[in-house]
């Protein structure tokens, strides 16, 4: 055999050798360079139900203030927008709304990702009843209310909200209001958003909105006691206090149950590891979220854990 073709199967060896490696390392390196995001690191995507956007836009200040590295973008719309895009946008890797998933939804999501989200709530909210504030119709009941939206009291007074489908406002009097019955559309306004609701009963004598008391309850947020220069907090009937019948939705009203529109606070993460939207999620229940929530006048519900320790000292 010549020394050729020895050299030139010992080249043809070599380049198999050098491609080998190549892709070896090629395939390594593209491993190592895809990074998941962490608690700590990255950006992620989420969708919030625009009535909570006042005290959401707080959470995320706070939460990426903490941790530099991070990025929380936010899209405010619709709650059925939110769930539409917790299922159909993979980007889209949290949710904040007023509800957990129910079965049906469970279902889809353990056969289409092989794991269901993780949800829970984290704190109650009011549905606040405003009107404008030279109005002196300031007291509601759920009957009212019930009689008013299907529209067995006239045409007088106009009910505003943030949108006539497809918003948790609009859900919650439909199924805790209405108990299922429609809305009379003669006597039922939607405008875009829960600042235009604001925006219109403040223009108009005879109007009624529906917003989340996150919009309007907080006394510390100079927007919020500008506006309630222009509307008022309606009074609602308490069924379950003797001594004071009709309450406003104050964080005592909220956590006590005496004021009767209140509604869950909820996060859904679509995650099957500790990512940035687990990390948020825990940073919303725990101690500094839930002093966000404390602050802006909602119901907060501090999480808390159980350990074991034991105690040396002798009694």
């Amino acid at each position: 055999m010549s020394r050729k073709i020895i050299y030139g199967k010992a080249a043809k060896a070599v380049v198999l050798i050098i491609l080998i490696c190549f892709f070896a390392f090629g395939c390594n390196s593209s491993d190592q360079s895809k990074v998941y995001d962490s608690p700590s690191k990255g950006t992620i995507h989420i969708s919030v139900d625009e009535s909570f956007r006042p005290v959401l836009e707080e959470h995320i200040k706070m939460y990426e203030s903490t941790y530099p590295g991070t990025k929380i973008i936010a899209d405010y719309k619709p709650e059925a927008a939110c769930f539409r895009d917790l299922i159909k946008d993979s980007s889209t890797r949290m949710i904040i709304v007023t509800r957990g998933l129910n079965a049906k939804e469970e279902k889809f999501f353990n056969d289409s990702l092989n794991y269901v989200p993780v949800w829970n709530d984290v704190a109650s909210d009011a549905i606040t009843i405003v009107v404008n504030n030279k109005s002196q119709d300031t007291l509601f009941t759920i009957d009212r209310l019930k009689k008013q939206l299907s529209g067995a009291m006239g045409k007088k007074q106009t009910i505003v909200f943030d949108g006539l489908t497809a918003t948790s406002s609009v859900r919650y009097a439909v199924d805790s209001i209405l108990r299922g019955q429609p809305f009379d559309t003669s006597v039922v306004k939607a405008v875009k958003n829960s600042r235009e609701v604001l925006e219109y009963v403040a223009s108009d004598l005879n109007a009624i909105g529906f917003v989340g008391i996150s919009w309007i309850g907080n006394p510390e947020d100079s927007s919020q006691v500008n506006m309630l220069k222009k509307v008022k907090m309606a009074w609602v009937q308490c069924c379950n206090s003797v001594d004071s019948p009709y309450v406003k939705p104050t964080q005592y009203g909220i956590l006590s149950q005496r004021y009767p529109l209140v509604r869950g606070l909820y996060y859904i993460v679509k995650e099957n590891y500790t990512g940035l939207g687990s990390g948020f999620a825990n940073f919303l229940q725990y101690e500094r979220g839930q002093l966000i929530f404390r602050r802006a006048y909602l119901g907060a519900r501090m999480g808390f854990a159980i350990r074991n320790v034991r105690i040396n000292e002798k009694l």
